[in-house]
């Protein structure tokens, strides 16, 4: 359990540095420097160094630190939770930046800046971890550095079905995002987290499940196995085009590329509200009745 401790004191210093350097950016940048670049670099960087612990956790500690994978999940659980409150508005992410975009929530420009701090962390977030498992600081980090040399890829399964498992995940983690984008936090943080928790349990097996080109390719394109074609195509289009479908199914269309609705049958955004109608179908009958007494005068006597 030692090495358990080491590790969680290096997530909390993690997002404490990342933190500190959120908040140093912030007052130093302007509005839009901070929210496309230093914002994007301190979110890659704390999942970076988070999610590569995490993985040699979920790898060695089952035979080398005697617990199970619930105790790796369960961290997982907490830190996204803990990167979705202190990230402050980061996606970290390339398929969440590139949903904006498609949203027209982002310009082309602000998505390219978006994009290049994202590399620029996850790369920062690499070496920073590989600096501190040089350390080895525990056995965990010992047997790493032994692995390192000759790791092996992630994907464990057929080449289609490990892009179809990874386009999954992206499908539902993206479709999830856009039902809780304007939750409550409160409900939005964890429904994400478990979201994440549940996917990594079901996918990882067979390809990591990262579901996030940024972080697959500072964790498993320089290990041998595979193709760059190969992890492209897993890593990098199988996340696109599941982002791209789950636009599609909950919008109806991808405002970016076109604006009709090709799911949904549009409704008129001009109605009459129920009261306003029944109030004007009570004031025309009294004059509906009185046209009708003009129209049709009752006989004399």
């Amino acid at each position: 359990m030692a090495g358990l401790n080491v590790s969680m004191a290096f997530f909390f210093l993690a997002v404490g540095v990342c933190q500190a350097l959120r908040w140093l950016s912030k007052r130093l940048l302007s509005a839009g420097a901070y929210g496309c670049l230093a914002r994007e670099v301190a979110g890659s960087l704390q999942l970076c160094t988070s999610c590569l612990e995490l993985r040699m956790l979920f790898e060695i500690g089952p035979w080398g630190g005697g617990f199970g994978p619930d105790v790796v999940l369960t961290l997982l659980f907490i830190l996204f939770a803990v990167h979705s409150v202190s990230f402050d508005g980061a996606s970290a992410n390339p398929t969440v930046s590139l949903q904006e975009f498609f949203l027209l929530e982002s310009n082309l420009a602000a998505t390219a800046a978006k994009l290049l701090a994202q590399a620029a962390g996850m790369g920062t977030g690499w070496a920073v971890t590989k600096l501190y498992w040089s350390w080895e600081l525990t056995q965990f980090h010992l047997i790493q550095n032994m692995m390192a040399s000759d790791c092996s890829s992630s994907i464990r399964t057929p080449l289609h079905h490990a892009a179809f498992v990874e386009g999954t995940c992206s499908f539902v983690f993206h479709l999830v995002l856009l039902k809780l984008c304007q939750s409550h936090p409160v409900y939005r943080v964890p429904a994400l987290a478990a979201t994440v928790t549940f996917l990594t349990y079901t996918a990882g097996p067979f390809t990591g499940a990262f579901f996030n080109p940024a972080l697959a390719t500072v964790a498993t394109f320089y290990c041998s196995g595979n193709s760059v074609w190969d992890y492209v195509q897993v890593y990098w289009l199988g996340p696109l085009a599941g982002m791209l479908t789950a636009l599609l199914l909950y919008q109806g269309n991808i405002p970016r590329l076109f604006q009709k609705n090709l799911l949904y049958s549009q409704r008129s955004k001009y109605k009459i509200p129920k009261a306003r109608a029944v109030t004007h179908v009570e004031q025309n009958e009294p004059r509906q009745k009185r046209k009708g007494q003009k129209s049709n005068p009752e006989p004399r006597a």
